[in-house]
């Protein structure tokens, strides 16, 4: 492998490398100490859409984990500023939680069922059949399809949930129009992040627990990556996938010197 620069910006994703099912990882909070002492740029990622950057910083540090505000990046943030670019106070019939939809507020977004630009879908727990069938109307008459993220299920104490990608996929099945989705693996969130704290792919690093969005999106965003057991990937199911991160190694805990 060629020399890398030096790591001067961290992005991490959230589940599976600073907490797992709502408790803390161990080394995660030394971890975030030691950047938030550092003064180097960091951002904590998560493709989970239903939160504000506000409600997670205060469920973070209900856990012990200190994130300030300005230092988490949500997929609802990236879906934001994506359509914040392409179309400037546009309108938008959005399914989803406060996390989206404070954001497309925020960038002075108009929600709406009449006649939108964009159907936007998102995560939530209370995804209802008339709201997805106003989404197929709404995109058969003209509307553009964005979703912000292609997880197809999410964690809970009981077991797998459906989660957007999921849904994205019946209304792709309904509609005959796929979804442009705004998170991880995209580069595109990757990117965003990293503009937001004026930092740079060369000198910066993803941490994740998955090979197919976390691994992935940092690869192609041109990040040094690095993957931790603490999720869903296990050390044998590495080798199944045509890319590999940089360094694969136990835990958050494990990174912590390198600081």
């Amino acid at each position: 492998m060629a020399d890398r620069k030096p790591i001067e910006s961290w992005l991490t994703d959230m589940d599976g490398v600073l907490i797992h099912e709502g408790v803390p990882i161990p080394g995660a909070d030394s971890f975030l100490k030691k950047l938030r002492e550092s003064g180097r740029p960091f951002l904590v990622l998560t493709n989970n859409s239903i939160y504000t950057p506000r409600d997670l910083h205060a469920r973070l540090r209900r856990m012990g984990l200190d994130v300030p505000i300005e230092n988490i990046w949500t997929s609802a943030l990236a879906t934001a500023q994506f359509l914040d670019d392409q179309r400037p106070d546009g309108s938008a019939y959005v399914i989803g939680e406060a996390g989206l939809t404070t954001a497309l507020h925020d960038i002075g977004y108009v929600l709406t069922d009449h006649e939108p630009d964009y159907v936007v879908l998102g995560e939530t727990r209370t995804y209802s059949f008339e709201a997805m069938t106003k989404a197929v109307r709404l995109i058969n008459n003209g509307a553009r399809f964005i979703a912000t993220n292609p997880d197809e299920t999410g964690p809970s104490t009981e077991g797998a949930l459906p989660a957007t990608g999921a849904v994205a996929a019946l209304i792709t099945k309904a509609t005959g129009k796929q979804p442009y989705f705004a998170g991880k693996p995209n580069p595109l969130m990757m990117r965003t992040g990293l503009n937001t704290i004026g930092a740079h792919s060369e000198t910066s690093a993803m941490i994740g627990d998955r090979m197919d969005t976390d691994v992935l999106a940092g690869i192609e965003a041109g990040m040094q990556t690095f993957l931790v057991l603490t999720g869903l990937t296990r050390p044998s199911d590495v080798d199944a996938f045509p890319y590999r991160p940089s360094k694969v190694v136990d835990s958050i805990a494990d990174l912590v010197d390198r600081i």
